[in-house]
């Protein structure tokens, strides 16, 4: 029966930091969600505020804002996960900057979003997306490293 040695990177920590960060995060975003939901008396399992409600309450579009801007980062999240760890097997330095370039433009776009939507890019979400574009790129180098590796291409 053939044996793998499985090597850690040196670097390997800052990549736990990382996605701890994320984690973070997400807990971060549910926490102002709940805090709006609660202010503009949105009753679960009501997922956003009605379009009614928010046009004549502006705690109701702020709640709509908070909890748009957290499910856009869950529609994300599995993408930056996977890519960050696929990454950090080549390039743990990288994946770690990706990685927290995009918690950090997360947290700046949520914020952005909440204070003002129009402009929600400017506020992190470009940060964020090139955050993203790091890991995803790295994953694909790494990958088809990993594949010349193993059939010697």
């Amino acid at each position: 029966m053939p044996t793998t040695v499985v090597t850690i990177p040196d670097g390997i920590a800052w990549v736990a930091l990382s996605l701890v960060s994320v984690n973070v995060l997400l807990m971060s975003q549910m926490t102002t969600v709940g805090k709006y939901r609660r202010i503009a008396k949105i009753p679960y399992p009501q997922m956003y505020a009605e379009k009614a409600e928010a046009e004549a309450s502006r705690d109701a579009y702020v709640f709509n804002c908070a909890q748009r801007a957290h499910q856009n980062t869950l529609e994300n999240v599995a993408v930056v996960v996977t890519s960050t760890l696929i990454t950090a097997v080549s390039y743990p330095l990288v994946a770690a900057s990706g990685c927290a370039l995009w918690v950090f433009g997360r947290a700046l776009y949520t914020r952005g979003y909440i204070q003002d939507p129009e402009v929600r890019n400017t506020h992190g979400g470009y940060i964020g997306s090139f955050g993203q574009t790091v890991v995803m790129l790295g994953s694909m180098i790494s990958t088809i490293q990993l594949l010349k590796a193993q059939f010697w291409l």
